[in-house]
C-alpha cells in the first residue's frame, strides 16, 4: 500500500496535550490546510466549495512506529484505569496510525503563493500534521443523531467552566481567545488527575498557558510567550 501526504494542516495546536479528543468539539478553532507541490492544482477542489462539512484522513505522525498490536487501550475520559478495544475508541495506538475528523469548511482560496489552501474549523490535529486524504461529508446519509454513542455518550454534555485570574485573558490575543477557553473547557487532564493543587500546563499558539483545576472550575493562573 503507498500512501502518499497531500498536504499539511496549520493549527493553533503546538503540542499533543491539550489536542481536543474529537473533531467539532471546540467549533472556533482554526486550521489551514496548505497542499504539496504536485497537489496544488485548482482542479482537484473543483466543486468543493458546495459543502459545510469535509472528512480529512491524516497521519498519526508521532505515534512510534513499529509497536506491537494492543487490542486493547486506556481511553483518557474513562480515567485511564478502563480497558476497551482499540477498535472501539480513536485512540491513535491502532495498527495503522490513522486519524479521521469531520470539519466545517469555512473557506477555500485558489490563489495563494502556495497554491489552492482550505480554512476550517473545528479541528483536532497538532500543527503540521500530515494530511493523506480529503472527502466531502453528505449529511443525508452520514447523519444519524439518534444513534448510540458508546461510552462517549456519558461525557457528551462535560465542560468546565473556565476563569482567568487577574490580568492572564489579556495576554492571549482576543481572536484566539474564544478558542483557548473552548479548549480548556473540555478538560484536558488525563482523566485520571484531579489534585486542585496540580497545575498543568499546555501550549498554544506559542503561548505557555498554566492552569489548575478544582472540581469543574478550571483557572488560568498565568500566560506566557
Amino acid at each position: 500500500m503507498d500512501l502518499k501526504i497531500i498536504a499539511h494542516i496549520d493549527t493553533d495546536l503546538d503540542e499533543k496535550f491539550g489536542i481536543p479528543r474529537q473533531s467539532g468539539l471546540v467549533p472556533s478553532l482554526q486550521g489551514r490546510i496548505v497542499f504539496e507541490p504536485g497537489y496544488r492544482d485548482p482542479n482537484a477542489l473543483r466543486g468543493l466549495e458546495g459543502y459545510d462539512y469535509i472528512w480529512l484522513i491524516w497521519h498519526f505522525s508521532e505515534v512510534p512506529r513499529n509497536r506491537p498490536f494492543t487490542p486493547l487501550v486506556r481511553p483518557p475520559r474513562l480515567g485511564g484505569n478502563k480497558k476497551v478495544g482499540v477498535f472501539a475508541s480513536r485512540s491513535p495506538f491502532r495498527p495503522n496510525p490513522i486519524g479521521l475528523s469531520c470539519v466545517r469548511l469555512e473557506k477555500i482560496e485558489m490563489n495563494t503563493p502556495q497554491g489552492p489552501v482550505i480554512y476550517v474549523g473545528g479541528v483536532d490535529m497538532k500543527d503540521g500534521t500530515p494530511i493523506l486524504d480529503i472527502k466531502p461529508y453528505h449529511p443525508g446519509v452520514e447523519a444519524h443523531p439518534g444513534a448510540r454513542g458508546g461510552f462517549s455518550d456519558d461525557y457528551r454534555d462535560y465542560r468546565l467552566e473556565v476563569r482567568y485570574r487577574e490580568d492572564t485573558a489579556e495576554k492571549i490575543p482576543a481572536q484566539m481567545r474564544e478558542s483557548l477557553t473552548g479548549l480548556l473547557a473540555q478538560d484536558p487532564r488525563p482523566g485520571y488527575q484531579h489534585s486542585p493543587d496540580r497545575i498543568y500546563g499546555i501550549s498554544f499558539a506559542g503561548y505557555n498557558v498554566r492552569f489548575t483545576v478544582d472540581g469543574n472550575i478550571l483557572t488560568v493562573i498565568e500566560v506566557t510567550k
